[in-house]
């Protein structure tokens, strides 16, 4: 391997590897893994192949990962430290793929690992966005968005021969194929096709992330999620997700044509997964692709349907895409009378406005006669698939119940549960090789390759040695996390304090905001002389969309807290708040080992799963939460004893928004606590720091219109959080607990969900 080594970076820089500075070795490295990669042989044809779909992919840095799945990293680590070079510089200089949001991008980037840890036929659809959805910069106690052009220091993407102009009504745009392999063993591999127009121009954006929403030639594939909160915006929403299905949808056809494959079988042989309704127009593409080939309208539709499977990932409206008809109409006619028939069969066959797909929606009470027409993606992809499904068991059980009640009476087969999972080589035996070595010493390696077989970590649960080294484990995590920390945020963090972590994206339902009135709460009772049972670090890391303005709100006042306590001099040897930067993948690889309180305390049945939950679960973390998407099935599988759950439970809530019956004001005019915790919002301390209208405007919504109810569980949260930080008083018990989490985690394997999803859905 060393001449091999050696040999290209001669072929690359006509260097030695011990002249090549870190980007050279950066992309030495990455060249030499994705050669290996692209010899490995695609997953042996079987009689049906997967497209997965979706408009993100939040995948983390790769070398290291694509090093270490093929087994080689040690191997090259030596060869490297033999010639003067450090391998985690080379790692450290890739720029993160920016091509996700949340948990939905990440999801499908461990779908990825999976398809290939189990040779599945199966490969992802994406787009090249060449900003992402932004870098987060903080400035004045406020999140700033910038562009992130994480394509000028990486060497991810492999540019293909495949090109397809792509029609909207008054333009056309060429687009290119990207290919992206994903390693998993040494054996096997998979691979995202990303498309990307040839005519995109990073120069249009100057200031932040500002640009012409208009210039579609220029700006179509520059961002994900670009903000709509104008017209323009929505077009250009549409504009991509057009591209995307248009691109993908050829690419299926021409493949399976090239293969031989019959148009009147093409539902038996091709699988389209549909990652939420983001890629929901492949199906009108699809039907207008086949009937172009020769099918007629009715065989078109019967085959989409059989092919098309939808994954549901939110009960909230406003995910659940709803387009103007005319803006469809406007940039994509060409499925307009599609959508128009699809309509039709569904109002031929239920008189129900509810499963309608389009609907004539009233502007004004006083002019009834004048329309708006709404098309519903989501309703779109529930009648033309085979079969749509929820994220986690509680999530599966609103949609039936609640949210998809109507159509769940319509179509009672096509309901079906499939629990999220996490790559567990990412997310542990990667991120974390200190506790993965420390559980190969106790029970084996035969847990690397089925996680289920943790569970024989139980036996050790009682032993204190085995405690004490997994406590040691765990220091040595904060103190790496610690350190960079310190190197990125300039927050010095107290290693004896326990890390009390929330990182996913900014959302009230998610309530961060009541995290920071426990972290109000908790100082206000530090002023006067009652301490915590033992020092706190609440870390947060989160994004908040450019136009949610609530959000932002509720970073600043984070950032105002780190800023207030922080410095006092009283108040920070217990308690020390920091709001990580830019929160990404790469930072999750370093935080989640370090991890001692998991915070899942989203407002009951508005969280569709989770995966954080199941990352820091599995390295050792106890669960904070309430009873709310996969902390359920947490629960279920660790017990009462090893889990901290607090709040209302998902049917009270769901009443509650039924009744239109909460009222915030009344419990903050009744609780003097939580109205002292609120009101400090806007107190001269506060206010010394940060912007009055923003404090003030969260201030007014907390009491006035909370809309995710974040007071209606925060007494209950300070007193069960409390608790969990005095049992941590106790190390070894709390060893103990974390090692049942680590011992019940096999289950979230994304290993476990592929398999679950190929059985119950595509039946590779």
């Amino acid at each position: 391997m060393e001449e091999k080594l050696k040999d290209l970076a001669q072929k690359l820089f006509g260097k030695e590897i011990l002249d090549l500075d870190d980007k050279e070795l950066y992309l030495l490295l990455s060249e030499f893994s994705n050669n290996l990669l692209n010899k490995i042989e695609k997953p042996k044809k079987s009689d049906r192949k997967l497209y997965y779909f979706s408009a993100e992919f939040l995948l983390g840095k790769l070398l290291k990962n694509n090093l270490s799945n093929l087994g080689i990293r040690d191997e090259v680590k030596e060869i490297l430290s033999k010639n003067g070079k450090v391998i985690e510089k080379a790692e450290e200089f890739e720029a993160e793929p920016s091509l996700g949001n949340g948990g939905l991008g990440r999801l499908a980037a461990c779908f990825m690992d999976s398809f290939a840890n189990l040779g599945l036929n199966a490969e992802g659809i994406g787009i090249c966005y060449h900003f992402g959805l932004f870098r987060q910069k903080f400035e004045d106690y406020k999140q700033k968005e910038v562009k992130d052009p994480w394509l000028d220091d990486s060497n991810a993407l492999i540019k293909t021969d495949t090109k397809y102009d792509v029609n909207f009504k008054n333009q056309k745009v060429e687009a290119t194929m990207y290919d992206l392999p994903i390693s998993a063993r040494k054996d096997s591999r998979s691979t995202i096709h990303f498309f990307d127009i040839d005519s995109v121009d990073e120069s249009i954006v100057k200031e932040g992330i500002s640009f012409d929403k208009k210039d579609i030639e220029k700006n179509l594939s520059l961002f994900l999620y670009p903000d709509d909160s104008d017209e323009d915006g929505q077009k250009l929403r549409i504009y991509q997700q057009y591209f995307m299905v248009s691109c993908g949808g050829r690419y299926i056809l021409d493949e399976y044509i090239k293969n031989g494959g019959k148009l009147e079988e093409f539902g038996d042989k091709i699988r389209i997964q549909i990652n939420d309704t983001h890629p929901t127009m492949i199906i009108p593409e699809m039907i207008r692709l086949l009937t172009s080939k020769g099918l007629s309208f009715e065989k078109a539709v019967e085959e989409i349907t059989k092919a098309c499977a939808y994954t549901n990932h939110t009960i909230l409206q406003e995910a659940l895409e709803k387009w103007n008809y005319q803006m469809l109409e406007d940039v994509v006619p060409a499925l307009m009378p599609i959508i128009e028939k699809l309509d039709e069969i569904v109002r031929g066959k239920y008189d129900n406005e509810k499963v309608y797909i389009i609907e004539n929606k009233k502007e004004d009470e006083k002019n009834p006669e004048k329309l708006t027409r709404i098309v519903h993606m989501a309703n779109i992809a529930i009648h033309f698939s085979s079969k749509v499904n929820g994220v986690a068991q509680l999530h599966s059980d609103i949609l039936v119940n609640e949210t998809l009640k109507d159509f769940y009476e319509i179509y009672p087969d096509k309901f079906e549960n499939v629990t999220n999972g996490i790559s567990f080589k990412r997310f542990f035996h990667n991120c974390n090789e200190d506790l993965t070595k420390l559980i190969e010493s106790l029970i084996g390696p035969e847990f690397k390759d089925d996680p289920n077989k943790l569970e024989e970590l139980l036996k050790f649960q009682d032993d204190p040695e085995v405690l004490d080294k997994f406590l040691r484990v765990k220091e040595i995590s904060k103190e790496n996390f610690s350190k960079y920390v310190k190197e990125k945020e300039g927050v010095d963090l107290d290693i004896n304090s326990i890390f009390d972590v929330q990182i996913k994206r900014l959302h009230e339902y998610k309530r961060q905001q009541m995290n920071a009135l426990y972290v109000i709460d908790t100082y206000l009772k530090i002023k006067k002389g009652i301490l915590p049972k033992n020092p706190i670090t609440v870390i947060f890391g989160a994004k908040a969309a450019p136009s949610y303005y609530m959000a932002k709100n509720i970073i600043h006042l984070i950032l105002c807290l780190q800023e207030l306590i922080n410095k006092d001099e009283d108040v920070n040897k217990y308690l020390k708040v920091v709001m990580l930067t830019n929160y990404n993948v790469s930072y999750a690889e370093k935080i989640i080992p370090a991890t001692e309180i998991s915070e899942q305390i989203s407002l009951a049945s508005k969280e569709a799963s989770g995966t954080g939950n199941m990352k820091m679960m599995l390295n050792g973390a106890v669960t904070l939460g309430t009873l709310d998407g996969a902390n359920v099935e947490i629960r279920d599988l660790v017990g009462d004893e090893n889990i901290y759950i607090f709040g209302k439970k998902a049917d009270q809530i769901i009443d509650l928004y039924e009744k239109d019956s909460y009222k915030a004001k009344e419990i903050y005019e009744k609780n003097e606590d939580i109205k002292k915790a609120v009101d400090f919002i806007v107190s001269k301390e506060i206010l010394e720091i940060g912007d009055k209208e923003m404090l003030e405007s969260l201030h007014n919504d907390l009491i006035n219109k909370d809309y995710f109810m974040a007071l209606i569980d925060l007494e209950e949260y300070i007193e069960v959080k409390n608790k969990l930080i005095e049992a941590y008083t106790d190390k070894r018990s709390f060893a103990k607990m974390a090692i049942n989490n680590i011992a019940k985690a096999g289950f979230f394997s994304s290993d476990r969900s592929i398999r679950d999803y190929n059985r119950k859905i595509w039946n590779l």
